[in-house]
């Protein structure tokens, strides 16, 4: 069934989860939100879509969902600069875009490389799997954001775990030696993006066999981490409004294939 596409609350992750498992959608209406909360969303899907995925769990449903998202339309590495400026649009400006890890509100012309632009962060570490920045995963939009270029910097290719300090525009995000942990508003959109990849990306296709596993020393390994930290990070932090509407910007306007942890949270169990 469907997720319901309604604003949700971070501190009702349980609840929340447990109607998306259960409800079918009704027509979005938009709604007023803020930089670190809601977006609208724009369209809906029909359940069709998931349709080779009913009833299968573990690694059937794993291989299902990877035949119907692997239908997708490619874009290039210049294209995401245009398009991160739809699917990340801040919703109460729309001259500027909302930076992943920082939480920051910035000019959607401010994209470039130096001090104080935002650039293109591929949530999973384009090194991990060395795919680099060619069409395929190092230009899939489903876990490409926009983000300070410093910031972007300072997570460079680590993996993903709790702890470590804050650092300057870090928006409550931490990192050490080895990990990197994003601000509490969005731990649930980076577990999803990394799953995601790992769905979508299972070597068939000329592209490394992406899993996640539980390590933060990844390296250029095909691997990211940690999986039982970003299965929390799920839980805690359901699917907002904003990132359902990336999900229907991303699916109507670009790519034309879905994250399907974003449409149904309780496949995310059912696979790991």
């Amino acid at each position: 069934m469907l997720a319901i596409r309604i604003p949700r609350r971070k501190a009702v992750a349980l609840a929340t989860a447990a109607v998306l498992a259960g409800l079918a959608a009704p027509a979005a209406t938009a709604t007023p939100a803020t930089a670190t909360e809601t977006a609208t969303t724009t369209a809906s899907y029909d359940p069709a879509y998931y349709d080779a995925a009913a009833g299968k769990t573990g690694t059937a449903l794993k291989s299902a969902l990877h035949t119907i998202i692997s239908d997708q339309t490619k874009l290039s590495y210049s294209a995401v600069w245009e398009a991160l400026k739809v699917t990340d649009q801040d919703p109460d400006n729309s001259s500027n875009v909302i930076l992943l890890y920082s939480g920051i509100s910035r000019s959607k012309t401010l994209n470039g490389g130096d001090v104080g632009d935002w650039n293109r962060e591929h949530v999973w570490a384009k090194s991990h799997g060395d795919f680099g920045t060619s069409t395929g995963p190092g230009t899939d939009l489903h876990h490409l954001r926009p983000e300070d270029v410093q910031v972007n910097s300072i997570r460079g290719n680590k993996d993903f775990d709790n702890g470590g300090s804050s650092f300057t525009n870090s928006g409550g995000s931490l990192t050490d030696s080895n990990s990197f942990e994003p601000r509490d508003a969005v731990k649930g959109d980076v577990a999803r993006m990394i799953l995601y990849m790992a769905v979508r990306y299972e070597g068939t296709d000329g592209w490394p066999d992406l899993e996640p596993n539980d390590t933060v020393t990844n390296g250029t390994n095909p691997y990211h981490g940690r999986l039982s930290v970003l299965k929390q990070w799920h839980q805690q932090d359901p699917p907002s409004a904003f990132e359902v509407n990336r999900n229907d910007v991303i699916f109507a306007s670009y790519q034309h294939n879905r994250n399907p942890f974003i449409d149904h949270p309780e496949w995310v169990e059912a696979i790991w």
